[in-house]
């Protein structure tokens, strides 16, 4: 009888370290996704950062906050979307997802918010490309080549997709006037 509860106990022991070691957390994606840019970052409570989508199609915007809470806010209209001004949001406190459609007029702002219950908040977003969205049979420049063949290209991501604006712009703007004042004082 003692044999078979430290059985038990081993064995419930050893569930909890796997799911310790392995969260439960789904990081699985389906097949037709193709990864295209990992962004990770830091921003601190009630800020935002900025960032700007370029590529077309259905794009697939995965985030993930590693400490604190970090919220996604997504728009075509403005560059700087916020919780006021969005049209696509995800303000979960854990994984954040959003589906950019690929109607939607590019470029795509895309801010970051961190939330003001965590003094910082660490994340890292993953963007995935859609391949099987309907792509508009019109637009034949992605299946032409030079040569006349039907080739169809796969999208290509560049630096240039994802940039972020302003956020690197504060940090050393802030960084210079801090040692600004430490050479006056």
């Amino acid at each position: 009888m003692m044999l078979c509860c430290s059985a038990l106990v081993v064995a419930l022991l050893l569930s909890q370290a796997k799911g310790f070691l392995h969260p439960s957390e789904d990081d699985s994606v389906p097949e037709e996704w193709v990864l295209l840019h990992v962004v990770q970052g830091h921003i601190g409570a009630g800020n935002y950062s900025y960032l700007r989508l370029n590529h077309d199609g259905k794009i697939i915007l995965q985030m993930r906050s590693l400490k604190g809470d970090a919220d996604l806010y997504v728009s075509d209209k403005t560059l700087r979307p916020s919780f006021d001004t969005y049209k696509l949001q995800s303000t979960t406190c854990g994984q954040d997802v959003v589906v950019v459609p690929g109607d939607f007029v590019r470029p795509v702002g895309i801010g970051i918010y961190g939330h003001p219950s965590h003094l910082e908040s660490e994340f890292e977003m993953r963007v995935f490309y859609d391949q099987t969205a309907p792509q508009d049979p019109f637009d034949r420049s992605p299946y032409t080549s030079e040569d006349g063949q039907g080739q169809q290209k796969f999208p290509q991501a560049t630096e240039e997709d994802f940039q972020e604006e302003e956020s690197i712009f504060w940090t050393i703007l802030i960084g210079l006037l801090k040692i600004i004042v430490e050479i006056l004082f």
